[in-house]
């Protein structure tokens, strides 16, 4: 029996099996792509809306297949669905056994080496990292490594500072290997590692797959298959691996840890003058764009921290292999951390045309960041043209395989659309009658919008923002106004927002970009969603600047567009999380609805939602949704 025939089978079981199972048409019909992708070679791009089950739809025939596969995806919430629910729920009822593992980048997991290291009162020796953490925090950590199985950092019950952490683990450039480390043999991410050799899924980060893809294929055990959730964030995610930020942070760190093994102050003193260094001359830049040549005073920073870092390197290179196994180990991690600086220090000197180079953050923090402007190579040459790879996404930005670099002829498209009756539980409005979101007034209208609606709705509201200054500013206006409780995303961590939003119909809650995908809030709680402007990129945005000169005429096609459609079909995407959810989502930018031709672009991104103009149209659904007649 072909596998697709197989797999579709085995969902109807499942489906039959699981407490709460149901069949799902596209589920199956995706399912069926899937299994006929992995046969064929040929790779498969498929949009599926939310409600799909897109997860068991990818899972059923990679595991029947019996190929390894890695499945990569772009949040931490979606990596602990997979892992947590959908992989033991399929391990139990699905008729082919199977093992899987969660891998993790390095620095996720507590090093055994780091902690041997550690004296009895808690301090590094030698080590100022371990200065700066709580000696008690310290402890804890350590009584918490001789219990765990895993090292991973979050099996802990409680999230560590950053300084203890760093003081009890080690990043992939610092590490020497297992082979060259005393605690090797029980180091925790090469038992993870090993864990995923075995295992038959892998369930990893976009930012790993994309580190493997750059080394090629120096992280991941061999596989056969690829699946990429939440494919619409692949581009950045490759560019953003396959790129290196300098700031003074390394070269701090660098220094602290270049001071657990040598023992001479002034070479320790350049490494910290240098990274004052380079946060001075990077400073006057933030916000731009460095073109070829870099600024003056930029290169020659660079050039005088090299040579303090080849001082640095001669000196490690001193330090004799007859030196006690701890001495060594330490060595080892600081050349391996110096040659890391060292090499994106001459990688900053020279950018390529094919690269674009920036400064980010604030003056007081700023990093030069090296990215390069096209991954369509680097994709095809490590994955395309070495493994099947199955991509998909509750949103497909338009052009997406072009900027990818999938041929036409070497792929399939795919959109199964989504189970939900979208025309009858939904509404999508459009605010036509506020003023231009670049005028004035467009602040205190939008505030006078949200009030009505999240009366209506009686809270139950997921106002999004697209900048911290006017959710604040929103914020500030409608908390004296609301009867109900206004949470903004600066109150606390976002789980813990998140589960109070859930658990209080009356609130409101207020967020940025960040709560424009990954939240999952169905039923009642969420019942109206508001967005206050299209979600166009900003214009002054280094990277997306240097493609639009790139593309030339078609920059807004080809950049702007994509992007906005699938920024704002992700937020739309907030509202209907299952069958029986009902709501409205609002939109207060008026550009939606007007003469420019891209408007249809944007809506026929979003769901077949029914459309009107009209508020008292909306308040009247919302109050019928919300008080259940």
């Amino acid at each position: 029996m072909a596998l697709s025939d197989r797999a579709e089978n085995a969902l109807v079981e499942l489906a039959n099996a699981i407490p709460g199972g149901e069949r799902r048409e596209p589920q199956e019909q995706m399912a069926r792509a899937v299994g006929q992708a992995i046969t064929s070679g040929r790779h498969l791009v498929a949009q599926a809306g939310t409600g799909t089950g897109k997860s068991f739809a990818y899972l059923v025939p990679a595991i029947l297949s019996g190929q390894p596969v890695v499945i990569a995806t772009a949040t931490k919430a979606l990596q602990d669905q997979l892992a947590n629910k959908d992989l033991p729920l399929l391990s139990e009822h699905l008729s082919k056994p199977f093992e899987f593992a969660v891998l993790k980048g390095r620095s996720n997991y507590i090093c055994r080496q780091r902690l041997n290291e550690l004296s009895g009162d808690g301090q590094l020796a030698l080590d100022g990292l371990a200065t700066l953490a709580s000696p008690n925090e310290i402890a804890e950590l350590k009584k918490w490594a001789s219990t765990t199985t895993s090292g991973d950092r979050a099996e802990l019950p409680k999230e560590p500072s950053p300084s203890a952490w760093a003081a009890v683990s080690v990043s992939a450039q610092e590490c020497p290997g297992a082979s060259r480390c005393p605690a090797g043999e029980a180091c925790f991410t090469e038992t993870a590692r090993a864990r995923a050799a075995e295992a038959d899924v892998i369930v990893v980060n976009l930012h790993l797959l994309g580190l493997d893809l750059a080394s090629e294929g120096a992280i991941l055990p061999p596989h056969d298959l690829v699946v990429v959730d939440e494919a619409h964030q692949l581009e950045d995610v490759i560019s953003d691996t396959a790129g290196f930020e300098l700031a003074a942070t390394r070269l701090t760190h660098l220094a602290r840890t270049v001071r657990s093994v040598i023992d001479d102050p002034s070479v320790v003193d350049e490494l910290e003058t240098s990274g004052a260094l380079l946060n001075s001359v990077l400073g006057e830049y933030v916000g731009q764009r460095l073109r070829s040549p870099i600024p003056a005073e930029i290169g020659d920073a660079l050039v005088l921290i090299r040579a303090r870092l080849d001082r640095v390197m001669s000196a490690l290179r001193a330090i004799p292999d007859t030196a006690p196994p701890s001495t060594q180990v330490r060595r080892d991690r600081a050349v391996a951390l110096a040659t890391a600086v060292m090499t994106d220090i001459v990688g900053a000197s020279d950018v390529p045309e094919s690269s674009v180079a920036w400064v980010q953050g604030p003056e007081h923090n700023s990093h030069l960041c090296v990215a390069p402007l096209d991954v369509r190579a680097l994709l095809r040459s490590r994955l395309w043209e070495q493994t099947t790879t199955v991509l998909t996404s509750a949103t497909i930005p338009p052009g997406f395989a072009r900027s990818v670099g999938l041929e036409q002829d070497e792929h399939t498209n795919l959109d199964v659309g989504s189970p939900f009756d979208y025309e009858s539980n939904s509404l999508l409005y459009c605010a036509t009658h506020l003023p231009d979101p670049r005028s004035d007034g467009f602040d205190a209208a939008v505030h006078d919008e949200l009030e009505h609606l999240i009366a209506a709705a009686g809270g139950r509201t997921l106002a999004l923002f697209t900048s911290y200054r006017a959710m604040d500013a929103a914020v500030e206006a409608l908390r004296p106004r609301l009867a109900g409780p206004v949470l903004c995303q600066r109150d606390l961590p976002k789980p813990a927002l998140v589960e109070t939003f859930t658990n209080d119909e009356s609130a409101s809650l207020f967020a940025t970009m960040g709560f424009w995908q990954g939240i999952d809030v169905p039923g009642r709680t969420l019942s109206l969603v508001t967005i206050d402007r299209l979600p166009f990129p900003r214009p002054d945005e280094p990277l997306l600047a240097a493609r639009r000169e790139r593309a030339k005429a078609q920059a807004f096609a080809l950049i702007d567009l994509p992007r906005t459609a699938t920024m704002l079909a992700q937020g739309v995407g907030r509202l209907i999380r299952t069958t029986s959810d009902t709501g409205v989502v609002a939109i207060f930018d008026p550009r939606l609805a007007g003469a420019k031709s891209y408007r249809w672009t944007l809506i026929n991104a979003l769901p077949p939602m029914k459309r009107t103009k009209d508020r008292v149209e909306v308040e009247r659904f919302l109050k019928q949704i919300t008080s259940g007649v």
